[in-house]
């Protein structure tokens, strides 16, 4: 599989869970820190966070670019919660699980369900993960 890339970015993480991160471009930097659940003081942001925040985002925006080509319309107030849990896997070692809930308040049901299934294989974070990771799918009703 090729992709033909059409943008890059870099980030430089110190410290760790610890730390802090930041793009080396200096446009975005956050101190980072253990949630309480790991043992830590809770007091930054945390890696699964970021991933969150940066799939709800993605997976959003994959849903409006199938609309610009002629898919169900997304409405502006249209949601994307991702959550996504962290812990030690059975098998060893430590894994995800992601959740995606997506409100499209008022998008017929049958709409929605197809736009989150299409959106799902053409977004960047959904195939990345895809074989990877459980990645739950769930339309919320407004």
């Amino acid at each position: 599989m090729s992709v033909n890339i059409v943008y890059t970015t870099s980030a430089i993480a110190v410290g760790g869970r610890d730390g802090n991160t930041g793009t080396t471009d200096g446009r975005f930097e956050v101190k980072l820190a253990r949630p309480t659940e790991l043992a830590g003081r809770g007091d930054g942001n945390n890696p699964e966070q970021l991933f969150a925040s940066g799939y709800a985002a993605c997976f959003l925006s994959s849903m409006q670019l199938l609309a610009a080509q002629g898919a169900a319309k997304v409405p502006a107030n249209a949601e994307v919660m991702a959550t996504v849990g962290f812990g030690p896997r059975s098998e060893g070692g430590l894994g995800l699980e992601i959740a995606l809930d997506i409100t499209l308040p008022g998008v017929a049901r049958n709409e929605a369900e197809a736009l989150i299934e299409k959106a799902h294989q053409i977004c960047a974070y959904s195939n990345a993960m895809r074989n990877n990771v459980a990645i739950k799918l769930g339309l919320i009703e407004a």
